[in-house]
């Protein structure tokens, strides 16, 4: 990545500091596709919540405007004469602040400390020009890895309490996209009504340990405004078992079906863009093992960022904050020459240099998944170009 010389501009995300998910056009299309399988269908539907979406804009020399009003006084945390409240103006305002390990920040998201931490640091290297967009306060992230635990009556889904293995359940996040909510409200009802057990770490026993939400947002037969709202989530469940010819495997197909009939493109909502299968047996704190299968919806995750469309498979990274990614990745623009070379380092799929090179026209793209083997790559590391 070609960094600027003399100016900075910096996305920090609003829930800064986080611990997450747990303790230790005609742009160009890119695809990380995963292998076919056999795609399934059938249907009825869960309710989505609907959050308010606030917005809070600072520069370093404005002040935040109130983009709402304040929440009731029961939420301020007591005040003393020595002290000032904190502003409520661009509050977390969540009910699961205190257990969850998710966030660390609650009031002054408009302006966290943080913020004037890095702007200190880089004026001490002589770069003035910095930026701060907060973007979303509510329901920006577009990608959750929850552990589940509890048990078949009564799941867990969510994160673990800071410092510990107890899962906190964390159905109303503020911070999720309001369809992840909504697709984790579906699985916890699958997996009463079909008596998934959920994983026990001290056993190792149980069906289910994790589930990653991701949220994909292209959706072209929207108008541009609404797809955000609108964007369905692609479910993989990380099943207790070395492959799907396990005893267990007979659930998993049955969860599969449960949410593709209730969430799937023939229902009433389609909140569902497809449902995973990873196989994981390892007593380790590794989410994922390497055995993926496709099992329902359709195979390719797309999402438009920086000027391009890419696909993910759900063992790829990406960035949970998806429109803070494409302000920041646009604004990159503006600082790589025409026809530049770019360096791409701990590339990963290769998002940040595969927007550069398509709207820069780059001469050369170089994706380096990890710098320290010494072995540069050439073409696009993960990725393959589709014309």
């Amino acid at each position: 990545m070609v960094r600027p010389c003399c100016t900075i501009e910096i996305f920090i995300l609003l829930n800064v500091d986080i611990h997450y998910p747990f303790p230790p056009r005609s742009p160009e299309k890119f695809s990380t596709r995963p292998p076919r399988a056999t795609e399934m269908s059938l249907y009825t539907l869960p309710i989505r919540p609907t959050y308010p979406i606030i917005t809070c804009r600072v520069s370093p020399a404005t002040a935040p405007t109130v983009a709402s009003p304040p929440p009731p006084p029961s939420l301020l945390p007591p005040a003393t004469s020595a002290t000032a409240v904190p502003s409520l103006t661009c509050a977390l305002q969540c009910p699961h602040f205190e257990s969850c390990s998710g966030c660390t920040h609650e009031f002054n998201l408009h302006r966290p400390v943080i913020v004037d931490e890095a702007s200190n640091f880089f004026k001490g290297l002589g770069v003035s020009d910095f930026t701060f967009d907060s973007c979303r306060l509510w329901g920006w992230r577009c990608r959750a890895k929850l552990a589940v635990r509890g048990s078949s009556e009564n799941p867990l889904i969510g994160l673990y309490q800071e410092g510990t293995h107890n899962v906190v359940d964390i159905p109303q996040c503020k911070a999720h996209h309001p369809n992840i909510n909504a697709a984790v409200e579906l699985l916890r009802k699958g997996v009463r009504e079909l008596n998934i057990e959920p994983y026990d770490e001290d056993q190792g026993t149980g069906d289910l340990r994790y589930v990653q939400m991701a949220v994909t947002t292209h959706n072209t037969a929207l108008p541009a405004v609404e797809r955000y709202r609108n964007g369905r989530v692609q479910v993989a469940l990380v099943w207790n078992s070395r492959n799907e010819k396990s005893s267990n495997s007979d659930k998993l197909n049955a969860l599969a079906n449960f949410l593709w009939r209730n969430g799937g493109s023939r229902s009433k909502l389609h909140l569902i863009h497809s449902v995973w299968a990873n196989f994981q047996t390892s007593t380790n704190n590794i989410i994922f093992g390497n055995r993926w299968r496709h099992l329902l919806g359709e195979r390719d995750f797309w999402e438009h960022v920086g000027g391009i469309d890419i696909s993910l498979d759900p063992s790829s990274f990406g960035q949970a904050n998806t429109r803070a990614f494409d302000n920041l990745l646009r604004k990159l623009h503006k600082y790589v020459p025409f026809g530049a070379s770019v360096a791409d380092l701990y590339a990963g799929a290769g998002v940040i240099g595969l927007s550069l090179a398509a709207t820069k026209k780059c001469r050369q793209e170089w994706n380096v998944p990890n710098p320290s083997d010494f072995s540069l790559i050439l073409a696009f590391n993960e990725t393959k170009l589709l014309f």
